[in-house]
């Protein structure tokens, strides 16, 4: 806005903030009921309880062929090695535990791994916490 605004030209600008503020809030707010509702439904547990189980048999499964990577991140955290640890997927799903421990681009050729405190895991695809 310029000094020259308009009388409640101000005013207006802060109600039409609040307004939109506001809209989106409730927006927000449906969504994530909504959400709910569907991740409550029995269909949508089961599913997810399949694929928690693939993942936990893939990891085991590639376990041989990546622990090496596992190896490698392991030393670079302890060491402080940023080179190392820059050089890695940026594939994480923090809420899990998850941290995918091969080198940055491997999507094509194979999935992200890397271990829980539950034991080796591999999956496919990002999460919104891959921030």
């Amino acid at each position: 806005m310029s000094d020259r605004a308009r009388p409640g030209e101000w005013e207006e600008a802060r109600i039409c903030t609040a307004v939109a503020g506001h809209a989106r809030r409730r927006a927000w707010q449906e969504a994530e009921s909504r959400m709910g509702v569907v991740l409550a439904d029995p269909q949508v547990q089961r599913l997810r309880t399949l694929i928690e189980q693939e993942e936990t048999r893939a990891g085991r499964e590639l376990r041989d062929e990546f622990q090496a990577f596992q190896d490698r991140y392991e030393h670079a955290v302890r060491t402080g090695d940023v080179t190392a640890l820059a050089s890695l997927c940026p594939g994480k799903h923090g809420e899990w535990g998850r941290i995918c421990v091969l080198t940055a681009g491997h999507e094509d050729r194979a999935p992200h791994w890397g271990t829980t405190p539950a034991g080796p895991i591999g999956w496919i695809g990002s999460a919104p916490e891959d921030d």
